[in-house]
């Protein structure tokens, strides 16, 4: 195992250091949180299909295909459809508004009235991702170093901490890249081919299993089209994606380098699902079917493969775990804490005592406040309570779904609506958080936290109390829907204080709102 060990210390070394590199780099809050505007496609690319693909994606993807066969690709299936949708019909817009939030993108198109309770929503959902995400740092250093779960916690969070504090979404993005060739020299091109001849091939594959582990639809089409409600919606509207079409250069690097993202996530699908389907006939009688990619990983690799395999697990944790973790601290600073302050100042002359959004590196309310510096704290503070709520939180399930049910029952409509219905109001959007939000968690109390009705039902109601309020209520002002479709056609001249010019490639026949 030594060999393995050198691999695993190399590796994590080197994010540490780039970490370092980061921070000489991230002067500016547009720097510091968006890597400056100024990603390219192959970096936007590879920074995206990493942190989508995270250690649920690898290590779960893996035991759906172990416990359903080739239908356990769906769940990462419908998170790569997610993200194709978010490339091909609302990137360009997004990257187009020059805003560091979701809940900056409402303030702008309700006028400045939903940001706040947006943001809180938005806040939980990121810090339960980063919870979760770090709880699977457990599971890994055991397989590596047999750690305990509480040491296994603290060292694989400190290292994203560290390296997320220093350099913000520059040590982000340069971890994810090399995160993302990790992942895929360590699952496609190594344990993929690995674990199928070890299984025999797909010949015997299929003499082995039943017929239903090689049924595309074997999963069922209920729990399909609930991946498809929580997974595929949950990318269309999450910060910490949100926050990657930020960091694209242009209109056409957000489309087209989303675009080849999200086909990368199919690839890595059905690979995890054959992996999973490969080790049920190596090992038919596991205890758990999420124990398949530690137990093929330890068993079938030799020395030197098994290190680079496991380094892609981290990988894999560790792109979504940081990215969760900005995401969360971002919001936390510049949705909740800066207009809180603001409305204990009373002088900020922003609507609700928030900053102007999307003006980049304007200090706004800040005034002379080094805001690379209050982000970093914000970061720091974040990454230690996700540390110790990750320490002391057992049901990871549990917890990721009441995330995803929050985040698509209290906010798909009002950021859907706000896009597409020229209609929809501040009340409307208001309404829609409050109602969508307070049913989900009423309703899954009364159903439980795991069943299926909860965001159905939620998702149902907001979308119904966002169409009748809005029309009940006067019509958002037409200065700021003239506001927003300058935002939203690149027009509005904010180009901000870091150089950031208005996104090449905008597209003049796309429409702003229906």
């Amino acid at each position: 195992m030594a060999v393995d060990y050198a691999v695993i210390v190399v590796y994590l070394a080197g994010m540490l250091a780039m970490g370092w590199w980061g921070m000489r780099r991230a002067k500016s809050k547009a720097e510091f949180l968006v890597a400056g505007r100024r990603l390219g496609p192959s970096m936007y690319s590879g920074t995206m299909a990493a942190i989508v693909l995270g250690g649920a994606s690898t290590i779960g993807g893996v035991g759906l295909g172990y416990q359903y066969g080739l239908s356990g690709a769906w769940m990462v299936v419908t998170i790569g459809l997610g993200l194709l949708a978010l490339s091909v019909f609302f990137s360009a817009r997004i990257a187009r508004l020059k805003v560091y939030t979701v809940s900056e993108m409402l303030d702008l198109r309700y006028g400045g009235r939903a940001g706040l309770i947006s943001g809180v929503v938005m806040w939980a959902y990121t810090l339960m991702l980063a919870v979760t995400s770090t709880i699977a740092y457990a599971t890994i250093f055991d397989v590596i170093f047999d750690l305990d779960r509480t040491i296994a916690i603290i060292l694989g969070g400190a290292i994203v901490v560290a390296y997320s504090t220093l350099g913000g979404m520059w040590s982000i993005t340069i971890t994810d890249m090399v995160q993302f060739v990790v992942k895929t020299i360590g699952v496609l091109l190594l344990l993929l081919p690995i674990a199928v001849v070890k299984a025999g091939g797909f010949s015997e594959m299929k003499a082995e299993l039943p017929t239903e582990y090689f049924d595309p639809l074997g999963i069922g089409g209920e729990t399909i089209f609930t991946y498809v409600l929580i997974y595929t919606f949950g990318m269309l509207i999450g910060q910490d994606i949100w926050q990657r079409v930020f960091t694209a250069r242009s209109d056409r690097t957000a489309r087209w380098g989303g675009t080849v993202a999200g086909t990368y996530c199919l690839v890595y699908a059905v690979a995890g699902a054959v992996i999973g389907t490969a080790a049920k006939v190596m090992y038919p009688k596991l205890p758990s079917a999420d124990s398949a990619f530690a137990t093929i990983v330890k068993d079938e690799l030799p020395v030197g493969v098994r290190g680079l395999v496991l380094a892609a697990a981290l990988a894999a944790v560790m792109s979504t775990s940081s990215g969760a973790l900005i995401a969360c601290a971002t919001v936390a600073n510049n949705d909740i804490w800066s207009r809180l302050r603001g409305a204990i100042g009373r002088g900020t002359g922003a609507p609700d005592g928030t900053t102007t959004a999307g003006a980049d590196g304007a200090g706004g309310a800040d005034g002379g406040h080094d805001e690379v510096r209050g982000n970093r704290v914000f970061i720091l503070i974040m990454g230690i309570a996700v540390i110790l709520i990750a320490i002391a939180l057992n049901d990871v399930v549990e917890a990721l779904t009441v995330a995803y049910n929050l985040l698509v029952a209290g906010l798909l409509v009002p950021i859907l609506g706000g896009l597409l219905w020229r209609r929809g109001t501040a009340a409307g959007a208001l309404a829609a958080v409050g109602v969508g939000g307070v049913a989900v968690v009423v309703l899954m109390g009364a159903y439980g936290i795991l069943a299926n009705e909860p965001v159905y039902y939620g998702l149902l109601l907001s979308l119904a109390v966002y169409v009748v309020v809005s029309l009940a209520t006067k019509p958002t002002d037409p200065a700021v829907l003239s506001a927003w479709r300058e935002r939203l056609a690149g027009r509005d001249g904010r180009d901000g204080g870091d150089g950031d010019a208005p996104a090449a490639g905008t597209s003049p026949h796309e429409p702003a709102t229906v």
